[in-house]
């Protein structure tokens, strides 16, 4: 199928774009699953309240740690090998790893369970956007991946309820079966044209050091990094530990970080639609990236200023925080479209996991910080330098709405 036929015959509801949008579906289930079980796991293998806080967060640090080397192993093979190849070996992949994850019985099992999970779960996004971006034609694209991951987002709401009515053991194999049984849609997606097209083209594919080869290039790429940083500050600090910085808030009733994940990913897939047709609209992605920052920062500093308030309040403000970095999908989809085919799912695929594996650097600043400060002013402060870097990079970063993506990288 050359690239003009793809394009001109897929549409935003064609079986590539909803067998992606299910694919990051259960991606999401699986990759915030821990985020979920977490306290009720970690019980189970006898740690303290306050074990459960450190070792939780060591092994959220692990499986970021495991996504940044997939998302480069998954993304020069979706340049090299196609973005087929990426969406049938990492769905494999992390179902196989979070059906070992239910049979763990140590902290240094489940830790080892998250990082291979971690690859597994690195290329599902990247390649999924990358075919998604290369099929459905350029008018559409922004709201065609908005689509995707809105409806992809919504995973992080099944394992909330799946969690609420099953051991947590069981959530990872029903997580590890839900994959399995997506390879099987697999079958009916075609490879992009445009990927076909370059097949015998002399030049590099797939090649991760092409990024820092070249002064522009590296730039993009770093741009195209820092511009979502804040989302997983917000996951991974705010959304993640809302029982502890409830109880330091004073907020009588228990804080549920489970219930916090799921109101906060109701919001985010909200917002990640919604942000697809407003870029649609402004016809401008870098505007539409603005207005989102905007509302995180107002989120981020009522979040800050709750103290006393009740657990209504925390999860509002926890869907708020939500709503506010529902640009997932435009910053990948804008990581797409800086390069050029023979790197694009290369970009796609690092760009949100190097994101995702900036949060142990994220945590680290944290923690340091907590020796001058208190816990609640270290995080303010974390969340404050994550805002200005972001919001810094997205003024030097190129546009990129209505983008031609026929082209290479040399």
């Amino acid at each position: 199928m050359t690239k003009n036929k793809a394009s001109n015959n897929t549409s935003l509801f064609s079986i590539p774009v909803l067998v992606a949008a299910l694919g990051y579906f259960v991606d999401i289930y699986d990759l915030l699953l821990f985020l979920i079980v977490r306290v009720q796991s970690l019980k189970s293998l006898g740690l303290s309240e306050d074990m459960i806080s450190n070792d939780g967060m060591e092994i959220i640090s692990h499986q970021m740690w495991g996504l940044m080397i997939g998302g480069i192993l998954w993304g020069m093979m979706g340049d090299k090998k196609g973005r087929l190849s990426v969406l049938f070996g990492s769905i494999l992949l992390y179902s196989l790893a979070n059906i070992a994850n239910g049979f763990v019985n140590t902290i240094e099992q489940y830790s080892i369970c998250r990082f291979i999970a971690g690859i597994g779960l690195a290329g599902e996004l990247g390649a999924g956007i990358t075919l998604v971006s290369e099929l459905i034609p350029k008018e559409k694209r922004g709201i065609a991946t908005s689509l995707v991951a809105g409806i992809g987002l919504s995973g992080a709401v099944l394992a909330y309820f799946i969690a609420q009515h099953f051991d947590w053991r069981t959530c990872y194999f029903i997580g590890g079966g839900l994959g399995l049984c997506l390879l099987l849609l697999r079958v009916s997606v075609f490879e992009s044209g445009m990927f076909k097209d370059i097949q015998h083209a002399g030049v590099s594919k797939g090649n991760f050091f092409m990024f820092f080869t070249n002064v522009q290039r590296f730039r993009k790429y770093l741009l195209s990094i820092l511009i979502g940083l804040p989302t997983w500050y917000v996951i991974g600090i705010l959304i993640a530990f809302s029982d502890k910085f409830g109880a330091l808030f004073g907020i009588e009733e228990p804080i549920n970080p489970a219930k916090a994940v799921m109101f906060a990913y109701v919001a985010i897939s909200i917002g990640d639609i919604g942000i697809g047709f407003l870029s649609q609209a402004l016809k401008s992605r870098k505007k539409a990236l603005y207005i989102f920052y905007a509302i995180t920062a107002i989120a981020i500093v009522l979040y800050f200023n709750q103290q006393g308030g009740s657990a209504n309040q925390m999860y509002a403000l926890c869907a708020l925080l939500g709503f506010g970095t529902g640009f997932w999908a435009i910053f990948v989809t804008m990581a797409a479209e800086h390069f050029g085919t023979n790197l694009r799912a290369t970009a796609a695929t690092t760009v949100p996991n190097m994101v995702r594996g900036a949060l142990p650097l994220m945590v680290i600043l944290f923690k340091g910080l907590q020796h001058s400060y208190s816990y609640i002013t270290a995080a303010a402060i974390t969340g404050g330098v994550v805002m200005l870097i972001s919001v810094v990079a997205a003024i030097f970063t190129e546009e990129t709405f209505g983008k031609d993506l026929n082209f290479l990288e040399h």
